[in-house]
């Protein structure tokens, strides 16, 4: 038998080091199993996100599926076969629910920090990170979970950045009558359009490989991210494109400055439909759910419009300001709620399908602020309040509503821009 210096059997300690591994994996199971029992169903869910061996404890355990056929048997559901299959579909379900409900009538929680030295007025959310930028010579990307600055993109000196978008591998900005792309590396391209194209861009969306540049002249211009081309010139309206939304499958909606939205589809170079306000304000932010085929469009004078794409058809249409509307904005996969911000400073929650407003939220100005500070950043903490509906909104201070120039919507949560050094996160629990 083979011994080591100590005179042990080396096999004898090898197995025993693989029991003692074994133990150990065990034990750490058996205490997330402790640990995730105590989770509701949603956070639950999100903890199989956090990492593969989580993913595994918590789907080996069935912790889920407990929960999830729990929540069934209360509501006076039943469990069957076929409704076992349907779980990932039902847990969807119950994450949109409570994603609603908490920003319906949850507590709200503020908190902001100084994310650049100048006034930015754009935000763009995606895959738990925020790019924030305009106004400033640098784009930045933060972690929402620390506000922890991930990378930055600075802008060239000759030019300024008009509109952004971006996925998980590159940054498109508008410069101007230029487009520039920016990895996630930090490696810059910026490349001119083509000679004569367009004088001016008013706004841009990208989905891989093609960006989409709104124009002054009522255009929209496609740009190969590959080839560094223009390679399809779309006449959208007859005045300016002022807004833009991209679909999966190759639409382009634009808004206008006349008041109308178009439809193209990315691979034609002609416009297939046309959806009309019952007014000729602005349309002035854009955007379209593709799991309800729902487009939403907010105006210069504060209304909010409802399409359905499959009809196109108007479903609904309100007024809930009497300024303008800068942005709209829902979570991916909720078909019920859409948060919207304007020059007022209120931040609406409406009801997607009817356009009732469910929710006015502001600042609380009167208590008290407290503050944090973590290795990446100060943060200011106020609590937010609703309005009641006879509420005026002019009598209330400015203080308490900044304009929102832009949002994005999160899980629970509202960014906002406010052309200021400033971003709020505004979080809602039950």
């Amino acid at each position: 038998m083979e011994h080591g210096p100590s005179g042990g059997s080396t096999a004898m300690r090898r197995r025993s080091g693989v029991r003692g591994g074994a133990r150990m994996e065990c034990l750490e199971h058996d205490i997330l199993c402790i640990i995730f029992s105590f989770l509701d169903v949603f956070d639950l869910v999100r903890c199989t996100a956090v990492c593969k061996s989580w993913n595994a404890v918590i789907r080996k355990s069935e912790l889920l599926q407990v929960l999830y056929f729990k929540l069934r048997r209360d509501s006076g559901e039943s469990t069957s076969s076929g409704q076992r299959k349907s779980m990932e579909f039902g847990l969807q379900e119950v994450a949109m629910k409570y994603h609603r409900l908490c920003l319906q009538r949850g507590r709200i929680d503020i908190h902001r920090w100084k994310a650049h030295s100048v006034g930015v007025d754009q935000c763009r959310m995606k895959m738990g990170l925020l790019l924030t930028g305009v106004g400033d010579k640098v784009m930045r990307l933060w972690s929402l979970d620390s506000y922890k600055c991930e990378e930055e993109y600075y802008i060239p000196d000759t030019a300024s950045l008009v509109d952004f978008d971006f996925d998980e591998s590159k940054i498109v900005g508008l410069l101007g009558s230029r487009v520039g792309i920016w990895t996630r590396n930090g490696k810059r391209s910026i490349f001119p359009s083509r000679e004569g194209t367009f004088s001016k861009g008013l706004c841009v969306r990208y989905i891989d490989p093609d960006a989409v540049i709104g124009c002054e002249d009522g255009t929209a211009r496609v740009f190969d991210m590959y080839s560094r081309t223009c390679s399809r010139i779309i006449k959208m309206h007859a005045g300016p494109v002022t807004c833009l939304a991209l679909s999966d499958d190759e639409l382009i909606l634009s808004g206008s400055s006349l008041g109308s939205v178009s439809i193209s589809d990315l691979a034609s170079d002609q416009r297939v439909a046309r959806l009309r306000s019952t007014d000729s304000a602005g349309i002035r932010t854009l955007c379209f759910n593709p799991c309800s085929h729902l487009v939403f469009a907010g105006t210069t004078v504060g209304y909010t419009y409802c399409w359905d794409l499959r009809t196109m058809k108007s479903l609904w249409e309100t007024r809930i300001s009497s300024n303008v509307l800068y942005s709209l904005s829902y979570l991916r996969s909720d078909n019920s709620t859409l948060a919207v911000g304007g020059i007022d400073g209120v931040l609406r929650v409406l009801n997607q399908n009817t356009g009732e407003v469910l929710s006015r939220c502001l600042i609380d100005d009167e208590r008290p602020i407290s503050s944090t500070r973590n290795m990446h950043a100060f943060i200011e903490k106020k609590k937010g309040i609703r309005l009641p509906e006879d509420a005026e909104v002019d009598r209330i201070p400015r203080t308490c509503r900044p304009p929102i120039t832009c949002l994005s919507v999160g899980m629970k949560k509202v960014v906002t821009a406010h052309n200021s050094k400033y971003i709020r996160m505004w979080k809602f629990n039950m």
